[in-house]
């Protein structure tokens, strides 16, 4: 017969200040783990979120990302008159050639700097994007060295407010407008106008096209029709698939999350351990008289881990909360795939919660397992001598 649960309950209710301590103390080494996942989750959701399935992203052949691929002129030209575009609101194809710069700027909190991906876009790039939205000041115009930022950007580098200008090779920039990218990686760029930022930076050919096909067949004729032509010589992708391969810079951060995890877990996994032992060496001749009562050995071990898993489980939604003031800073890190800074808050998404309570829970059975097999095998006249 199964030990009833209200006995598990009596148990950690008459160790009130034990229990405490050993959720309190499981509970920050999980808070740890948890901050540490939503540093990960949040740079990840900022790349992620920024490519849309229905837009198609055309690169160099071979090139991994925008910064080291180039598209000249006259392939842009063969690209925009391709059948199974999308039309713009004025009518034209939907199709945005763009460049991208890497600037190093001061940061507020480091003189020295960071690289900033600074994008020439044409006006379409925002119809292909309707999520980014100017929040302040106006577009830049065509021809003169004007940049809007976004309200990240604004918040981390100087001289980066509406009116101010900074300075980049020869070439000084007025900032006229503020957007917002909801969180995208397009937070972390400054615009500007495309022909301006390559004339300035001597760059006649394009790093990309970004172009909506019409429907999912005329994509995929489209990216068929490119990769059939020998001039071209071109890589296509979706948008989202462009930049979800973007993760793969964040190697370093994702060793560093899984050491982390791994040796809290561990630190979980002890805890539990250490607090069931001493739970169990107290209740001997406890234990040893249930067995006398009929009780058998699986239902001894089945009652220890139960307590242990409630435990942990107690502990993980600890941690969770002691970790939920972290959730939303905002901070940058580098992607080492495109040497820049991505700007990103740090995300507790209910996925990273559930997943830090589930690891809490598995620290549990295996740091009770040992304590319950040691109980469930004690000789019972052995533990009835026992004072």
């Amino acid at each position: 017969m199964a030990i009833p649960l209200k006995y598990n309950i009596g148990n950690l209710m008459s160790r009130k200040a034990s229990v405490a301590m050993t959720i309190f103390g499981i509970g920050i080494v999980i808070a740890v783990m948890v901050a540490m996942m939503a540093l990960y989750n949040g740079v990840n959701q900022a790349l992620v979120s920024s490519g849309s399935p229905e837009n198609m992203i055309i690169l160099r052949e071979g090139a991994q990302t925008e910064a080291t691929s180039w598209v000249t002129r006259d392939k842009y030209r063969i690209l925009g008159s391709l059948p199974g575009i999308a039309k713009a609101s004025d009518g034209e194809p939907l199709i945005s050639p763009e460049l991208v710069i890497i600037f190093k700027l001061p940061r507020r909190d480091n003189p020295t700097g960071s690289n900033v991906n600074v994008r020439g876009v044409t006006p379409k790039a925002l119809e292909l994007r309707p999520y980014i939205k100017l929040t302040e000041g106006r577009m830049f115009h065509s021809g003169l060295n004007e940049v809007i930022v976004s309200e990240r950007m604004r918040e981390r580098f100087v001289n980066l407010n509406i009116g101010d200008t900074f300075k980049f090779g020869t070439h000084s920039w007025t900032v006229v407008g503020v957007f917002d990218a909801k969180g995208t990686s397009f937070d972390s760029e400054i615009w500007a106008d495309v022909e301006t930022l390559g004339r300035a930076q001597n760059r006649p050919e394009y790093s990309s096209v970004l172009l909506k096909p019409s429907s999912a067949t005329e994509f995929r004729k489209i990216a068929d029709a490119i990769q059939a032509d020998p001039r071209l010589k071109l890589l296509t992708k979706t948008e989202y698939k462009y930049y979800e391969d973007q993760t793969s810079g964040l190697l370093g951060i994702r060793i560093l999350v899984s050491i982390v995890a791994f040796f809290m877990v561990l630190g979980a996994t002890l805890g539990a351990m250490n607090t069931m032992f001493s739970a169990v060496a107290s209740r001997k001749r406890e234990l040893a008289t249930m067995r006398a009562l009929g009780f058998k050995r699986r239902d001894i071990l089945l009652s220890v881990v139960i307590e242990a898993i409630a435990l942990s489980a107690l502990a993980g939604v600890a941690g969770v909360i002691m970790a939920l003031p972290v959730n939303g800073i905002a901070t940058g890190t580098a992607n080492f795939l495109t040497f820049s800074e991505v700007a990103f808050n740090f995300t507790i998404s209910p996925q990273v919660a559930v997943f830090a309570v589930g690891l809490a829970i598995v620290a549990g059975v295996i740091g009770g397992l040992l304590p319950a097999i040691s109980a469930a095998r004690m000789p019972i006249t052995r533990a009835l001598r026992e004072i």
